[in-house]
């Protein structure tokens, strides 16, 4: 053959077949709705009964405040009057007030008064989220009513020192998806190189309608044993419970929602008290923190470029599959719509 000889044409390149996709999980705010979870606002110290912080929350915003008694609170951040920001506004006597026209909002988020001498409109009112804190964090949750309470410890927590740590950037994926790597038994084996022992677990996974968690021993990437409780709460929260080389601690990490298609995560360990020094469980938990992101590190590079679809999965996929039927029938709404944008 040389560069003389005619071209011989070949015919174009079909795909002998199309990709195989599973039902499809319903994206954050697809539809205007989000799932019903407790989502992560901030930490505990940001609240302040002196001043108002405002945060991205859902497709809208919020503010977060404490009333007089300490008590943390989380509404919808714009005012009904002509839609200020209230977290650019102030405290007065334990109210949030407006920095535009002065109107001034409770805790309920009902006006409780203005300096004109108009009547208070029955709609000048914010939207309120139940609103707990937990793990040191402060948790708005998405609906009217919470239809699950957060997990505790095994541990009371007066029993316990925390430390507490969050990413700078969100990952450009919803929080679901994080969530997502836990059912994902072959994710853990393989990319972060966990030894399960014996099989996966699937059959001891135990489900709820808001939950899913189960239990294994095996060895950890540095070769300590480990005894693990892992789960995911809503669809916001890891959960573990782990003894490591003898050792327990806590640790969960809440993701938080600035945007859709964005995911703010949030790092808390726990341990108890009575483990030694204040010095000796400091140097633990810092262990254990840089540890855990070490773990979450590694996961960075898929988070930040995957197009997540539920695809061809296999015998291994069990607990995923079943994770993806979790979060299909996980509540939705948004009654704080019109508040919050």
């Amino acid at each position: 053959m040389s560069l003389n000889d005619p071209v011989t044409k070949l015919p174009p390149v079909t795909a002998p077949f199309k990709r195989a996709l599973g039902k499809p999980v319903p994206a954050e705010g697809e539809d205007g709705l989000f799932t019903q979870s407790w989502w992560p606002i901030c930490y505990s110290s940001a609240a302040s009964e002196h001043f108002v912080r405002g945060y991205d929350f859902l497709d809208g915003r919020v503010i977060v405040f404490r009333d007089k008694d300490g008590k943390a609170h989380v509404n919808s951040a714009f005012c009904p009057h002509l839609g200020a920001d209230l977290s650019v506004g102030d405290m007065v006597d334990g109210a949030v007030r407006c920095v535009f026209h002065h109107w001034k909002y409770g805790a309920d988020g009902r006006c409780v008064g203005m300096p004109s001498t108009d009547p208070i409109p029955p709609t000048a009112r914010l939207f309120k989220f139940p609103t707990i804190e937990k793990y040191g964090l402060i948790w708005a949750f998405n609906g009217t009513e919470p239809h699950y309470d957060l997990p505790d410890f095994i541990y009371p927590d007066d029993e316990l020192v925390y430390k507490i740590k969050i990413f700078p950037e969100a990952l450009p994926v919803d929080p679901w998806i994080v969530c997502a790597n836990t059912p994902d038994m072959q994710h853990i084996r393989y990319l972060h190189g966990i030894n399960i022992n014996g099989g996966n677990p699937h059959d001891i996974v135990e489900w709820t309608d808001h939950s899913m968690l189960y239990e294994f021993e095996g060895t950890h990437t540095t070769g300590e044993p480990v005894s693990h409780k892992i789960g995911i709460i809503g669809t916001s929260m890891y959960f573990q419970e782990t003894v490591f080389d003898g050792r327990w601690f806590g640790f969960v990490a809440p993701f938080g929602m600035p945007r859709p298609q964005q995911t703010l995560a949030f790092m808390a360990v726990c341990a108890r008290k009575d483990m030694g020094t204040p010095e000796e469980i400091d140097a633990f938990l810092d262990y254990i923190i840089d540890l855990e992101t070490n773990v979450v590190m590694e996961d960075l590079t898929n988070m930040q470029t995957i197009h997540f679809t539920p695809g061809t999965l296999t015998a291994s996929d069990r607990t995923l599959a079943r994770f993806f039927d979790y979060m299909r029938d996980f509540p939705r709404a948004h009654p704080s719509a019109e508040f919050i944008r």
